[in-house]
């Protein structure tokens, strides 16, 4: 079996806003790229923005924060994160994460199965 080239570029990837709120660049995603179980997109949450607080039912996802510094709940948790954390969401667990820094906050989040907004809640 033969298995192509996955591959893609990240300033040919359009962003585009999710259900909570945060700026997204999909770098990897099952419905555009062919890729098989999870997804890998960059949010971006502005100077003093913050995502909504919500939760998906069934993807785990991990977040890596690439650039920026920023307070994240957690289910009952508040913590400071920082360049260089990484913080692993299990499915179900209500979260959002704020910018407290002067430079937009930039995130890697992977998630297994792949992001869709079908399985992302809001918890208002």
């Amino acid at each position: 079996m033969m298995i192509g080239i996955l591959k893609t570029t990240y300033h040919s990837i359009k962003p585009y806003s999710t259900k909570d709120g945060s700026e997204v660049r999909e770098l990897m995603h099952p419905n555009q790229h062919g890729n098989l179980n999870q997804s890998l997109a960059e949010a971006t949450v502005p100077e003093g923005g913050t995502t909504f607080f919500h939760r998906h039912i069934v993807s785990e996802e991990i977040y890596h924060i690439k650039e920026g510094k920023g307070i994240m709940t957690l289910g009952d948790e508040i913590f400071e994160v920082t360049a260089g954390d990484t913080i692993c969401i299990l499915p179900g667990t209500p979260h959002k994460i704020f910018n407290t820094g002067p430079t937009p906050l930039r995130i890697l989040c992977c998630c297994a199965p792949a992001y869709s907004h079908e399985d992302t809640q809001l918890i208002t």
